[in-house]
C-alpha cells in the first residue's frame, strides 16, 4: 500500500488527540480492542505463510505443521510457567528483533549481516524500552507478576540510554556508508521522537496497541498479502482475514477464558503479555523465513 506512512502518522496523532478524552480505563479497553483486531489477526496466516516459503516442501501435511507450531507455542507457555525469568527475557529480545526487522528489511544486500542482526535488534529494542521507561511504574509490575522479582526503574532509563547510544552510531554508520537510506533513517528519527511523545502521554495499553497495530501489525499484513499474492488489494485483504479467521478467533477464545479466569487487572496483564509471548516466538521465525525467501 503506496504512503502508508503517512496514514500512519495521521492515525498515530489522531491517538494521541483521542488520549485527551479518553479515561485511562477507556484507552485500556480501546487498546485491548485493537490488539484483538489487527494485532492478533497479523499473526494468525503463519501456517498459510509457512506453506509458501519452501515450495519444495509442499508435500508436508497440514496436520504435521500445525504440530510442529503448536508445539512452539506450548513450549513458550511452559517457559513462562517454569522459567519465568527466562521467558521473559527471550520474549523481549525476540519481540525487539521482530520489530526492527519488520521496519528495516530492505538492508540485507548492504551490510554484513551480524550489523544488520546488531541493528535491527537495537531499533526495536529502543522502542520497547521507551515504552517501558515511559510507563515504568506499570511494566515493573507486570514484570513482578510474571517473574517474581521487582526492576528498579532506574533500570529501564539505565538500558533506554545504552542501547540509545549503540542505535545512533550504528544509524551516523549507515548515514555515512549508504546514500540511499539517508531519507528513511531521517524519516525514522522523527518516527522515534513520535513513539516517545506517544508513550509518555499514554497508558501503557494505549500507547503499546498503537505502536504494535499502526506501525507493525498492519505493515506485516501489508507485506504477508504481497507475499502470498504479489501484490495487495482488498480483494486479497478480504481474502488473508478469511484464511486466517478460525487462528484469530481460537486465540481471541484463549484470550477471553484468560479474562475470565484472572479478572483482577494486574494478574491479566501479567498472563495477557504472557499469551502474546507465546504466540510471538513462532511467528517471529515465520516471518524471519517468509522475509528471507522474498529476497531470494
Amino acid at each position: 500500500m503506496k504512503n502508508y506512512s503517512s496514514i500512519a502518522i495521521v492515525a498515530s496523532f489522531f491517538g494521541l488527540w483521542m488520549d485527551s478524552y479518553f479515561s485511562t480505563k477507556l484507552q485500556i479497553i480501546s487498546g485491548f480492542l485493537l490488539i484483538f483486531t489487527f494485532g492478533i489477526l497479523h499473526g494468525a496466516n503463519d501456517l498459510l505463510l509457512i506453506k509458501n516459503i519452501n515450495t519444495q516442501n509442499q508435500s508436508i501435511a497440514s496436520l504435521k505443521i500445525l504440530g510442529y507450531y503448536v508445539a512452539v507455542v506450548l513450549i513458550g507457555i511452559f517457559l513462562f510457567y517454569a522459567l519465568p525469568q527466562l521467558a521473559l527475557l527471550l520474549f523481549i529480545m525476540v519481540s525487539a528483533h521482530h520489530f526492527g526487522e519488520q521496519q528495516w528489511q530492505n538492508l540485507q544486500d548492504d551490510f554484513p549481516k551480524w550489523i544488520l542482526l546488531l541493528f535491527q535488534f537495537s531499533y526495536g529494542f529502543f522502542i520497547l524500552l521507551l515504552l517501558f521507561a515511559f510507563n515504568s511504574i506499570e511494566v515493573q509490575s507486570i514484570i513482578l507478576n510474571i517473574t517474581k522479582i521487582s526492576i528498579p526503574i532506574a533500570v529501564f532509563w539505565i538500558f533506554l540510554q545504552i542501547i540509545g547510544v549503540i542505535l545512533v552510531g550504528l544509524l551516523a554508520y549507515f548515514y555515512w556508508k549508504l546514500e540511499k537510506i539517508r531519507k528513511k533513517i531521517q524519516l525514522e528519527l522523527f518516527y522515534l521522537i513520535l513513539f516517545a511523545i506517544l508513550f509518555k502521554s499514554s497508558s501503557l495499553i494505549w500507547g503499546f496497541a498503537i505502536y504494535f497495530v499502526i506501525w507493525h501489525s498492519i505493515p506485516s499484513i501489508i507485506d504477508q498479502i504481497k507475499f502470498l499474492n504479489g501484490s495487495y488489494s482488498l480483494k486479497y485483504f478480504i481474502a488473508y482475514c478469511r484464511a486466517a479467521a478460525i487462528y484469530w478467533l481460537i486465540s481471541i477464545i484463549g484470550i477471553v477464558l484468560l479474562y475470565f479466569l484472572f479478572k483482577e487487572a494486574r494478574l491479566f496483564n501479567a498472563l495477557f503479555f504472557s499469551f502474546l509471548a507465546a504466540i510471538t516466538f513462532p511467528h517471529a521465525l515465520v516471518i524471519t523465513r517468509m522475509l528471507g525467501d522474498k529476497k531470494e
